[in-house]
């Protein structure tokens, strides 16, 4: 999509601390993190909302989401991940991404 910020991440137009890079994922650390550790994990395809998620797509998340917390070194002592789905949902990016929060004890008030 044209305006997306995660598409011209994506793209290399804006720059970003690459965490993670599959054939389907980029991840990068969070410009505002919530917590010691904080990646977003997205498709390299356009696709808005956890509702338009296809087939198949989760599979390329959930490895890549296994694998940044290892890099992370979060992956024994354990993590958070978010998806935010539409407004009400808490979703202001409209391109899907996967919050992959840690490196500290997160409590319940999400952060």
């Amino acid at each position: 999509m044209e305006n997306c910020i995660f598409c011209k991440i994506v793209q290399g137009e804006i720059p970003a601390n690459i965490v993670y890079e599959s054939e389907d994922v980029l991840a990068f650390d969070d410009i505002n993190p919530a917590a010691p550790v904080h990646v977003v994990a997205v498709p390299k395809t356009h696709v808005a909302t956890l509702m338009d998620v296809p087939e198949g797509m989760m599979d390329s998340l959930i490895a890549a989401v296994q694998e940044i917390a290892k890099i992370k070194g979060i992956d024994t002592k354990g993590f958070r991940t978010v998806v935010n789905c539409n407004e009400d949902g808490g979703q202001v990016i409209f391109h899907l991404h996967v919050h992959i929060l840690g490196g500290r004890k997160l409590s319940d008030d999400m952060g």
